[in-house]
């Protein structure tokens, strides 16, 4: 795989900030196909247990979409976690593509 993801995240005192980057690495194009636009998904994790998750309870338009990263290219997606629970969690982020697989991964402090 030449897809490489990192999240950066911005903790504010009533929300966290998502920046989710992901990276062609290869040598060739990437296609990214998705059956509609939620692009990339987060989670917040507490040991094992769920937290919370932005596409829950929103609902996307269903169409299909793709997009294309040349070698050294990137895109990025956002999110937002209003009102954060306080604590120590694991921050995830997801790229919702149905022919790529990428993940990131951070430790936050609330």
């Amino acid at each position: 795989m030449t897809l490489t993801g990192s999240l950066d995240t911005e903790v504010h005192s009533d929300r966290v900030s998502f920046v989710f980057t992901v990276e062609n690495d290869g040598d060739e194009p990437e296609r990214l196909s998705f059956r509609n636009s939620c692009t990339a998904d987060f989670a917040v994790l507490d040991g094992e247990d769920e937290r919370w998750r932005w596409s829950q309870g929103r609902m996307f338009t269903q169409a299909l979409q793709s997009e294309s990263l040349g070698p050294g290219e990137s895109v990025t997606y956002d999110g937002e976690w209003q009102n954060p629970q306080s604590g120590t969690h694991t921050a995830v982020a997801t790229l919702e593509a149905d022919n790529q697989d990428c993940e990131a991964r951070t430790e936050i402090s609330v």
